[in-house]
């Protein structure tokens, strides 16, 4: 029921293992050793703290953290918010309930972007950061001024049913079963739309929200969406991959056989900072230190979560989050794994470090792909 600890990634024969990697690796190593702009690793003080939350993760699985009780999931003082009435008022720690599992991961992520984000040099706000990851961050928080809130969309992660839910709510759409082809940026609000002043006061008074989920799930549903069926990524992105990465590619690849270690191989050469959003870390899309999130949901328990957001922000009784559909084919765990343990390990051991605070700050396991695993 509880998230596992940290499971180190086992090293091929002779490597070191991936933690011991990560803690020797120097700070702004060079991409792949190819001269590139310096990998964006956490400081050593800044992974520590990474490492000791696989720590917390241990003792809440052997529940010595029962008695403790969570930061509050809202901040105390946001005078005139309605989600203030409804939200869940802070108090203990009750493993009891339902939703425990919840009330755990939530008290993980809450403790972990706290001791994060507390570190010296960590941006507080939009404004503490370089004009680029502004920019980024700006762009991917959508307002819904009629109900104060912010929602940071993080694609891969249920974000088009989430715009559908906010067109409803602005009476731009009659409902969210609506089928359409869905427009990801007419009739929507976001905070790079609005002026500073505008930015600042939505940040302190609405209720603000994201929805995460398992790094390298969301790494395999962009690899089989986009290399598998949308064209303009075949060719943009996946005929230079292949030209990249294949052994005799020709000179025009269609793009549309792209493997997932040659996906993988081209991540581990990018800068996470300009990554396309389909796989740019959460960590660089929404900012969790600069903006402090009041709650963040999980795509493992998306409706529940999702319609108890709705709840909080007052949406009217008719408009809940849209089931998923009956086509829908999402990245599995036994898919992921068998991908996983199909791509070679050093290939692996150079990827998530690009995904390590995704992993971290959102109390999500490394991926066991040990030899005994894979063989399971």
């Amino acid at each position: 029921m509880f998230p596992r600890p940290l499971t180190p990634l086992a090293a091929p024969n002779g490597a070191e293992p991936l933690g011991r990697a990560l803690r020797r690796a120097p700070l702004g190593r060079g991409r792949a050793g190819l001269g590139g702009p310096p990998l964006l690793l956490p400081s050593m003080l800044m992974f520590g703290v990474i490492v000791a939350s696989s720590g917390l993760l241990l003792m809440i699985e052997r529940g010595i953290l029962a008695e403790m009780k969570p930061l509050p999931l809202h901040p105390p003082s946001r005078e005139g918010a309605a989600w203030r009435e409804t939200a869940p008022k802070p108090g203990g720690l009750s493993l009891d309930s339902g939703d425990s599992d919840l009330q755990v991961r939530q008290d993980v992520r809450n403790r972990t972007l706290r001791a994060v984000c507390g570190q010296p040099g960590m941006p507080q706000d939009p404004w503490d950061l370089p004009v680029g990851q502004r920019r980024t961050l700006l762009r991917h928080i959508l307002v819904s001024d009629r109900y104060r809130f912010l929602y940071c969309y993080v694609p891969k992660v249920a974000c088009s049913n989430w715009k559908r839910v906010l067109k409803v709510l602005a009476g731009v759409l009659d409902s969210v079963d609506v089928r359409l082809k869905m427009d990801h940026h007419n009739d929507l609000v976001f905070l790079a739309d609005l002026r500073p002043e505008e930015i600042r006061y939505r940040l302190q008074h609405y209720f603000k929200f994201l929805f995460v989920r398992d790094p390298l799930e969301r790494l395999l549903s962009a690899y089989r969406n986009k290399f598998g069926e949308i064209r303009e990524y075949q060719q943009r992105y996946g005929a230079e991959i292949v030209r990249r990465y294949r052994a005799g590619a020709g000179p025009s690849p269609a793009g549309d056989d792209v493997t997932f270690p040659e996906f993988l191989r081209y991540l581990v050469d990018e800068d996470p900072e300009r990554m396309n959003e389909h796989w740019m870390p959460v960590y660089h899309l929404c900012q969790p230190c600069a903006v402090h999130y009041d709650f963040v949901g999980s795509y493992e328990r998306l409706e529940a979560d999702a319609n108890q957001v709705l709840e909080w922000v007052r949406a009217p009784p008719h408009v809940r989050f849209p089931a998923r559909q009956a086509w829908y084919r999402p990245a599995s765990p036994e898919s992921l794994h068998y991908h996983l343990c199909s791509a070679p390990r050093a290939l692996l051991q150079d990827v998530l470090p690009k995904y390590i605070l995704d992993f971290s700050l959102f109390a999500y396991p490394l991926p066991n792909v040990t030899r005994e695993a894979c063989r399971q």
